[in-house]
């Protein structure tokens, strides 16, 4: 009984989606390509400009993705960044679950590009 109470209430399944991890490393190389990937940079806008940021990432802070995922193509590849790789990892999530394919989550996020000795802005 509690089983069907309770299955009433959960959200509809989405299919599984994997969502890929990105080295430091491997995103520094990528940026070098012709084929860069859109990177969204999901923090809050004090941690951007004062902790730095990847020359060509776009803030788009965790809390505002849904309301402005419209923004984002579908088409291109996109790569989420945060401080630690956890907040990039839910916006990679949640973007999965509206439809885009090609993302990746910055392993690591700032801190493991910064510990890569990578520039920051």
């Amino acid at each position: 009984m509690f089983q069907s109470l309770f299955r009433a209430r959960q959200q509809p399944t989405t299919p599984h989606t994997t969502i890929q991890q990105i080295s430091a490393q491997e995103l520094a190389q990528q940026l070098t390509g012709s084929s860069a990937p859109l990177m969204i940079d999901v923090r809050t806008a004090g941690e951007y400009q004062y902790d730095g940021h990847i020359a060509g990432s776009r803030l788009l802070p965790l809390p505002m993705l849904l309301q402005r995922q419209h923004e984002l193509p579908k088409d291109r590849p996109i790569v989420c960044v945060c401080r630690s790789g956890a907040r990039s990892q839910v916006a990679c999530e949640q973007l999965a679950r509206l439809g885009f394919s090609n993302l990746s989550n910055l392993s690591g996020g700032m801190i493991g590009w910064k510990a890569a000795g990578l520039p920051a802005q």
